[in-house]
């Protein structure tokens, strides 16, 4: 996806606080995809975001048909605690199409400080088992390309209870062909309205890595916590931002350590973006 986090919702302005309302825009921040493609040691990954559709029971689905656009920058191009690329940050463009409970997408990054370019293609479909819970299943070729090309395949999944808005725990899964390993992260938001057109975010994740990333160890990957806030220009045009720290655990750590690299592998970074909806 891709989801390290990034927003991109849709959610249009509204004057009252409820939980209806705001279900599209938490589907849309727990979506975090992430895949991995390791090219001259810089692994490739990334986040896709898509929005969910809230209804009753599965699987229902709407006739309506929606095309997203969102353009963005993140300050560094961090995914699973790591820090993917040597210098700078990174360009975000993601074009998706919604069609009832389906929705596919292209997404592609670009470096902004050197040669790099990803391209992310996939499709998810939203599965509805009540009006609390919800879920997303779905598919996605990778394509990097910088000094060398690397390419992955990966299945994910991810599960959120949206009963209330100030609390919402979620768990996402990812599986790998290419490293024949999989990746967890589970999540708590907190979701407040401070007026009709603002919303504020704040989140813990815990990363979990089993043979995703490295081979060597199994278990605690990252923590990672932040704030994500997003403002609605219009009914169907939006600008959102987050900062992010990631604290390094074992994972990370002994990776690094292997390396020859003894420096704190914690990240922080920031990202902005801009987003339409036709």
């Amino acid at each position: 996806m891709f989801h390290c986090i990034r927003i991109s919702p849709y959610f249009a302005s509204r004057s009252d606080f409820d939980m209806a309302a705001l279900k599209p825009f938490i589907l849309s921040t727990l979506s975090v995809l992430s895949l991995t493609c390791v090219s001259n040691g810089w692994a490739n990954e990334n986040l896709v975001q898509t929005e969910g559709v809230s209804s009753g029971v599965l699987p229902t689905s709407t006739a309506e048909r929606a095309i997203n656009l969102d353009l963005g920058w993140d300050s560094k191009y961090v995914s699973q605690g790591r820090n993917n690329l040597e210098h700078g940050g990174i360009y975000w463009m993601n074009a998706s199409v919604e069609y009832g409970n389906l929705t596919t997408y292209a997404l592609v990054g670009r470096g902004d400080s050197q040669a790099y370019t990803e391209w992310n293609i996939g499709l998810e479909y939203a599965l509805h088992f009540s009006e609390d819970v919800e879920a997303h299943v779905g598919y996605q070729r990778i394509e990097g390309y910088s000094n060398s090309r690397c390419q992955d395949n990966e299945l994910f999944a991810e599960l959120a209870y949206n009963a209330v808005t100030w609390l919402v725990p979620s768990a996402s899964y990812v599986y790998s062909t290419e490293a024949a390993g999989y990746f967890i992260e589970l999540s708590l938001h907190s979701y407040w309205q401070l007026s009709e057109r603002f919303i504020l975010a704040p989140y813990i994740t815990q990363g979990l890595d089993f043979k995703y990333r490295t081979e060597d160890h199994n278990g605690r990957n990252h923590l990672q916590f932040g704030l994500e806030v997003n403002y609605d220009l219009a009914d169907n045009m939006s600008l959102g931002g987050h900062i992010s720290h990631s604290i390094a655990q074992a994972d990370i750590e002994q990776e690094a350590t292997a390396n020859g690299d003894f420096s704190s592998q914690d990240q922080t970074y920031a990202g902005i973006h801009f987003n339409i909806s036709f």
